[in-house]
């Protein structure tokens, strides 16, 4: 459930993370981003959302 004001997650349901990067190969968070997701304020999820499209480019 979305806390109102605050954005929807990035989860997309493909929940697996890469043992290489730390991150999930669907929404890009950490496990620590994701286990935390409902307790961040709506600002600390904003910040998640805006480092994910760096986390998306090759490295």
């Amino acid at each position: 459930m979305t806390k109102p004001g605050a954005p929807a997650s990035p989860c997309i349901r493909l929940c697996r993370i890469d043992p290489a990067s730390g991150l999930c190969v669907g929404c890009l968070r950490s496990l620590d981003e994701i286990a935390r997701w409902s307790a961040m304020t709506p600002a600390q999820q904003q910040d998640v959302l805006d480092a994910l499209p760096a986390r998306k480019a090759p490295r």
